[in-house]
């Protein structure tokens, strides 16, 4: 086992502890956490903009600035805070489902490597993405060991979990474009050793807002925001 495979594991283990942890105490708990994670993502991507207007003289990233205040408060925020009516055993579902699917494209990338995936992120490789997918099918599978439950035994559950893994992917590379540009290796370092937040959780962010979408549809948000608006 890698250095870097331990680093995942290790800190994919803690995040999901405390977040398990957070739910079981109580909702303001909880989404205390949910607001102390996304100003931690805020404050990485800002420095990373930062970086990157540095480095190439321009002011041209200060509108993504807006933007990513924008998705991060009023989309990640309150889309992951919402899941904690769901209850523990479908947040511990989705973490697990992004978790797998980022060790396992890890893995496989490194175990069998191959053509490259993007010229975006250099170390990304087909073979990684092909078992970000495979491993994100562990979860339903685990579940259904244990639960018994048809509904996660599923082909609408398979396909859900290869569109998580898919996002996450997406939302890994996203990041991964923008730490390129900033001349960086890591988004930060909050974890001592093992980089920023969001170098564990870019696919989790992404992943988030899409899952409530899948499950509740666009106009749900809107309503939302809409009655969260009018409150204010």
């Amino acid at each position: 086992m890698t250095v870097e495979l331990k680093k995942r594991i290790i800190t994919s283990i803690l995040l999901f502890l405390l977040v398990i942890f957070c739910v079981f105490i109580n909702w303001p708990i909880y989404i205390l956490f949910i607001i102390i994670v996304s100003g931690i993502a805020l404050n990485e991507i800002a420095v990373l903009i930062w970086r990157i207007e540095k480095s190439a003289s321009t002011k041209n990233w200060i509108p993504f600035r807006l933007i990513s205040f924008i998705y991060i408060f009023f989309i990640f925020l309150p889309l992951a805070g919402s899941f904690y009516s769901l209850g523990p055993i479908f947040i511990l579902y989705i973490l697990l489902i992004c978790i797998f699917s980022d060790i396992g494209g890890y893995v496989v990338g490194k175990t069998i490597g191959g053509k490259k995936l993007t010229k975006i992120s250099p170390k990304k490789t087909i073979s990684g993405s092909i078992g970000s997918f495979c491993f994100s099918l562990a979860p339903p599978l685990l579940f259904y060991i244990f639960n018994q439950s048809e509904h996660y035994y599923s082909f609408n559950n398979f396909l859900l979990c290869l569109q998580i893994s898919l996002v996450c992917q997406l939302g890994d590379i996203f990041i991964s474009y923008i730490k390129r540009k900033a001349k960086v290796k890591n988004t930060g370092n909050f974890l001592p050793g093992h980089g920023g937040l969001l170098d564990r959780i870019d696919g989790i962010i992404f992943a988030i807002p899409f899952i409530w979408i899948h499950m509740n549809g666009l106009n749900a948000y809107f309503e939302i925001m809409k009655d969260v608006m009018s409150r204010l």
